[in-house]
């Protein structure tokens, strides 16, 4: 299994992509903590994980807050005693033009999206020095590397220093064996999409974009983490990791 003897820490993981990646993750062998604020959801998927015969537990975490990464990290040194792998998965996106978004609400976007993710790497570099390395994975978007012009410009800017954020990562704490990449999804077909998407005039314009001709799934996104996650990744470092199908190459 590609990910065996593995820790690893998702963040946004009880549902969506976030559970995907919890899911292939344990798949591959890894004991994953399972971090978000949807409890409900969080600790059914650890429940079954463990049914199943994987590592798992549900932390509740708001990653907006520093104290709850506090709390949370003692926990993962205290159940599993070390991590390996973060994945910094939490994002929310208000689907508001920049002339009509609040402040209230960019100051909610760039809460959740970058300092959510700053916070996590924060206080996961100790952790994974001690244990000699890892590898940090942070959810972008293919909104972070160009102006996509069906999404809003709060979004795209807070997945853009995402993306830069992963690459400052990367060449400072290279010395110390961590690691870390950017992923950048297409539009992933999740229930929330199919529900968005559900007027036949907006899934035609993102299927448009996409020249393998569909959107992506939860799965192929999730493979490109197990990947990046991997040992099989040793020398892969700072790179924004398209799974596009192919948008972002025109």
């Amino acid at each position: 299994m590609r990910l065996a003897n593995k820790v690893a820490l998702i963040t946004g993981g009880a549902q969506g992509i976030g559970a995907a990646i919890v899911r292939r993750f344990a798949a591959e062998g890894a004991a994953v903590f399972i971090a978000d604020l949807k409890t409900i959801e969080g600790e059914a998927l650890a429940s079954e994980l463990c049914a199943g015969g994987s590592r798992a537990w549900f932390q509740p975490l708001d990653v907006r807050r520093e104290a709850d990464w506090e709390r949370t990290l003692a926990s993962v040194s205290d159940l599993a005693g070390r991590l390996d792998v973060l994945v910094s998965n939490a994002g929310l996106n208000i689907r508001e033009p920049i002339e009509q978004m609040s402040e209230a609400n960019l100051d909610t976007m760039l809460a959740v999206n970058v300092k959510g993710a700053f916070l996590g790497i924060k206080h996961v570099l100790p952790l994974l020095r001690r244990g000699g390395g890892g590898s940090i994975l942070i959810t972008s978007s293919v909104s972070g590397l160009i102006g996509h012009r069906y999404t809003t410009e709060a979004y795209v800017m807070a997945k853009g220093a995402l993306t830069i954020l992963a690459k400052s990562i990367a060449t400072r704490y290279a010395k110390d064996n961590i690691r870390c990449n950017s992923v950048h999804p297409c539009t992933v077909e999740t229930d929330f999409i199919r529900e968005f998407l559900k007027d036949p005039e907006r899934r035609a314009e993102r299927l448009g974009e996409v020249p393998l001709g569909r959107l992506a799934s939860v799965e192929d996104v999730a493979s490109a983490f197990v990947y990046l996650a991997s040992d099989e990744a040793a020398f892969v470092n700072g790179v924004a990791f398209p799974v596009d199908g192919g948008v972002t190459a025109g």
